[in-house]
């Protein structure tokens, strides 16, 4: 059971929903993926119109998670967060305030004020963030419910391109971790999963792949497995073989070596 931001969750998966062809093969992916938590950008919809994607939502039973996508100031962060809240009665948002427009990474002093203000104003903040295990941490020493660093570029398909960070700011934070940005494929969400990471959001993987539905199912069963594989416990790496059965024991061979 996964605790995010006071909510509990079964599934560890979360999807983005932008991308998709269709609502159909929208609706078809969310009920594949098992998720309960979507995110959605306000930007991209209105939410007071029917037969929209707001209608499909509320039939999967999904719980939305407002985005700030698009922003590239604290400010345009903090007035989407608000008019969102107004939207969609809810104060949880996602928090994006992006910095360069080539790669979409965060702008990290500008994320860690809209940060301060959002949560000073009443919002349960998951904030989009750099790899970065210091930056992180001050999100949440300032109060954020979560942090949800990227693996690499938003819609990249490259996957985790830095393990070791990802690991480090699992290992350390006292909130959830959720992998944002860049899986391309399954093993991408084990791998996240295996390095700690109490959650996935995948969103281009899913939407942008042949099969919308059959690959939100790949996902899922991938972020089941990597979080399995974590609990289990990986053996250590080894510089050389060790046998799997005991070497002791074993009878001893007659004659030396053929000459």
């Amino acid at each position: 059971m996964l605790e995010l931001a006071g909510r509990k969750l079964r599934s560890r998966l979360i999807l983005g929903t932008g991308g998709f062809p269709s609502l159909e093969l929208l609706r078809e992916a969310i009920e594949a993926s098992g998720t309960e938590l979507v995110t959605v950008a306000l930007r991209r919809i209105d939410p007071s119109m029917r037969g929209s994607l707001v209608d499909v939502l509320e039939a999967a039973g999904v719980e939305l998670l407002p985005n700030t996508a698009g922003c590239f100031t604290a400010r345009d962060a903090v007035m989407t967060a608000r008019l969102a809240r107004e939207a969609f009665e809810t104060d949880l948002v996602k928090l994006e305030v992006i910095g360069d427009e080539r790669t979409l990474l965060p702008d990290a002093p500008e994320l860690l004020v809209a940060a301060e203000e959002l949560i000073d104003e009443g919002f349960t903040v998951l904030p989009y963030t750099n790899d970065d295990p210091v930056l992180a941490r001050r999100l949440e020493d300032v109060g954020c419910a979560a942090v949800m660093p990227a693996g690499s570029p938003i819609g990249s398909g490259i996957g985790i391109a830095n393990p070791y960070n990802i690991a480090l700011i699992a290992e350390h934070a006292r909130v959830p971790v959720v992998l944002d940005a860049g899986i391309g494929t399954a093993s991408d969400a084990a791998l996240a999963m295996e390095l700690g990471c109490d959650a996935v959001l995948c969103a281009s993987a899913i939407s942008r792949a042949r099969d919308p539905a059959r690959m939100a199912g790949a996902i899922r069963a991938a972020v089941e497995a990597g979080r399995a594989a974590l609990e289990a416990g990986r053996i250590p790496r080894r510089r050389y073989a060790e046998a799997s059965s005991p070497m002791h024991g074993l009878p001893e061979l007659s004659g030396g070596p053929a000459e």
